[in-house]
Order: C-alpha cells, then structure tokens, then sequence
C-alpha cells in the first residue's frame, strides 16, 4: 500500500516549483519537440524525421528574443550546409579528401552567412546529407528545420518564454549580501590588531568577488534578453535599465572595497604590532564599515523591487542608512584628524580610508542613482533612435496623435 503521507512533502515541493524558470523552460522544449515531430511525420519523406524536432528543441531558448535569432541562424546554417553538400555531391562525391574538403568549405561558408554559434551545424547538415542520398534527403532535412523552427517560435508565441528577472535579482542581492560581509569582518578586525597576513586574505576575498559579478552579469544578461520582446512583459526597457544601472553601482562598490581592503593591508604592515587603528578610530570605522554594508544591501532590494510600495519603503531605510552612515563618516573624519594632528605617520592611509568609504556612501546615494538611471534611459533612446529611425518616427506620430485625440476629446487637462 502507497503510503500517501510520505511522498506528499515531495509531491508539493515539486508542484511548488513548476512555476520555477527552468521546470517552465523544460516543459516548453518538450512540447516544442514532441509536436515539431508530430508535423513532420506528416510532411516529411523521411521515416524518422528527428531534425525537426532537433531544431524545435533549439530553437525553443531561454527567450523569445533568443528564439528569434537562433531560429533565424539555424535555419540559415542548415539551408547552407545543404546547399554545399549537393554542390559536392554533383561534382566529387564522397572521399575522404572531399569530406575534408567539404568540412572547409561548409565552415567557411558558415562564417559567410554569419549564423555565429551555429557554424558548426553547417558543416554537420553537408556531412549528412552528403553520406546520403542527395536531393530527396537534402529537402527532406529543409522541411524538417523550418517545421521545427516554426514550432519553436510557435511555441514562444502561445507559451511566452519565462522571465528571467526574479533570478537576476536574487544574483544580485546575493553578491550585496557577500559584500556585506565582507565588509563586517574587516569593520571587526579593524577595531583591534590584525596582523596583515589577515588584512591581506580579506583582500584575496575583495579580488574574488570580481568572480562573483561575472555570475551576476551573466544573469542579468539572460534577464535582459528575457525582456526583450515578450509580451508578458511591460516596460521591459526599464526594467533592463534599472537592474543594469544596480549591478554597475554594486560593481564600483566592489572595486572600492578592494581598494579599501589594500589600503588595511598597507596600514597593517606599517603598524606592525600596534593596532590597525586607535580604540576610538577602530571602533568608528567598525561602525561605519557596518552602516555602510547594510545600506548596500538595502540597495540591492531597492533595484530588484517591483511594487512602488516596497519600492518607496526600501528608498525610504537606504535613505535614512546612508544618512546615518554620512554622520559616522563625518565623525570619523574628526577623529582622524585629531590623530594626525598628533602623528603624521600614516596621514596619507588613514586619508585613504575615509576617501574610499565616502565614496561608496555617494554611490549608493539615491540621487546619485536617478541622475545615473536617467542618463542611461537617455543613451538606450538614443541608440534605438539611430538603429531604427523609421519606427522612432512612427511612435512620435502615434504619440502626437494619441495626443490631439485627447485634446479633442477634454481628456487632456484631466491625465495631466
């Protein structure tokens, strides 16, 4: 007897996660490839017509975007592969110097054609085809690609594609959450000795956090082209803007924190076997660095959040941590210079510390971030203005259309 009790937990993790990216993606490459091969057992000549379901499965990518592009490309690589392997086929057959020939010929022809990533399926649809029979083959495997290209876009047309935006967010809170702690335990250290082996490995941790943006920027990348084109999605361009401008600030935080981190480990080996910093310093820089890694992460939940609502309230506590961190700095700044007043020694690190640590409060700061996400609106206009300035031209037209119908209509003074 199935013991119910047991596999329910199971039962609702899975259920609990189909509405995940990948369980999405997965079920929509199945259907894509099952019905591709459906269509093609009809239409096509070839007992088991598996290239079509082949393309489908391709085609279907993370992105409607994406399925866009490579359906085009892979139709043109594999209509081209065809085509010189029938130009062979008439004029060497098959050898093993014409298979090499062929190989040349059908990658220097995919480079041609410019089907970028699928290069290589030139050569390998010439292969085929020329170790088969040519002509009815040859079209055989035609229709197949364009019966699975046209499922796969199809597909993303009735299933729109997952997007991949709540993955990027969490990428991103999760290289601000690193941050922060990397900021804390150097904040701890620096309230007391730290020999600069120590200092030093929190650096090594500062430079690998460069790793850890290369992931984020990767994910970003497949949720801006999840953005793209899909009808699920609305003000997709913002969206890609905002999370964009987020990861850039994270970034120069990073570099920032890196450099802070190099300017602990010099301090370390100046002072030797003193304390990296004096008790009242150390323990305003342990602070500091603490306000400060809070207010990084709050950052991060400002630029990966949807709802105005949330939106404001995470605005509202960045605010008021920055602040609080600007009025730690401020103090700290009177402690530094009470202690080089009285000893010039290491005046040029100390200098560096609360330079670094400034500048992270003003990239995190709110204004800073509308000046920046405004000025990168404007630049994405602008470079779709100049790659399509024939739809740039029709949206103004609709707008000032749109615009005199609800002047017309005394609808205009009430929207504003």
């Amino acid at each position: 007897m199935i013991n119910v009790r047991k596999w329910t937990p199971g039962l609702r993790q899975v259920l609990g996660r189909r509405r995940e990216p990948a369980v999405v993606q997965t079920l929509r490459s199945a259907a894509a490839a099952s019905v591709a091969y459906v269509i093609a057992l009809r239409l096509s000549p070839e007992p088991a017509p598996l290239t079509a379901p082949l393309t489908a499965l391709l085609v279907v990518q993370v992105t409607f975007y994406a399925t866009l592009t490579n359906g085009i490309r892979r139709v043109n690589s594999v209509v081209a592969g065809v085509l010189v392997a029938i130009a062979f086929s008439v004029l060497v057959g098959l050898t093993w110097w014409s298979l090499a020939l062929l190989i040349v010929a059908a990658l220097a022809v995919g480079r041609l054609v410019r089907v970028d990533e699928y290069t290589a399926e030139v050569a390998i649809s010439a292969m085929l085809v020329l170790g088969a029979t040519v002509g009815y083959t040859a079209w055989a495997r035609i229709v197949e690609t364009l019966i699975g290209a046209a499922v796969g876009t199809a597909c993303n047309l009735l299933l729109p594609p997952p997007v991949w935006v709540d993955e990027a967010g969490r990428s991103i809170e999760g290289l601000a959450r690193r941050v922060r702690q990397l900021m804390l335990r150097m904040g701890e250290e620096a309230a007391g000795r730290v020999p600069w082996q120590r200092a030093a490995e929190r650096l090594h941790e500062a430079r690998r956090l460069d790793h850890d943006i290369t992931g984020v920027d990767a994910a970003l990348r497949q949720a801006e082209d999840s953005l793209r084109l899909n009808p699920r999605v609305k003000e997709g361009l913002l969206h890609r803007v905002v999370l964009r401008t987020g990861l850039d600030t994270l970034e120069i935080c990073t570099v920032v924190l890196r450099v802070l981190a190099r300017s602990f480990t010099d301090l370390a080996k100046a002072r030797g076997a003193q304390d990296l910093f004096p008790p009242r310093v150390g323990a305003t820089v342990e602070q500091l660095l603490s306000e400060i890694a809070d207010a990084v992460v709050s950052f991060a939940v400002l630029v990966t959040t949807d709802l105005s609502q949330d939106a404001e309230s995470a605005e509202a506590r960045l605010s008021a941590e920055l602040h609080t961190a600007a009025g730690t700095r401020d103090r700290l700044a009177e402690l530094l210079r009470e202690e080089i007043a009285k000893d010039w020694t290491d005046w040029q690190l100390l200098g560096a510390v609360l330079t670094e640590t400034t500048r992270i409060i003003d990239e995190l700061n709110t204004e800073h971030r509308t000046r920046r996400l405004l000025e990168e609106l404007d630049r994405v206009s602008r470079e779709h203005r100049a790659k399509l300035p024939r739809l740039a031209r029709l949206r103004d037209w609709l707008g000032v259309q749109e615009e005199l119908w609800r002047n017309r209509a005394g609808l205009g003074s009430r929207s504003r």
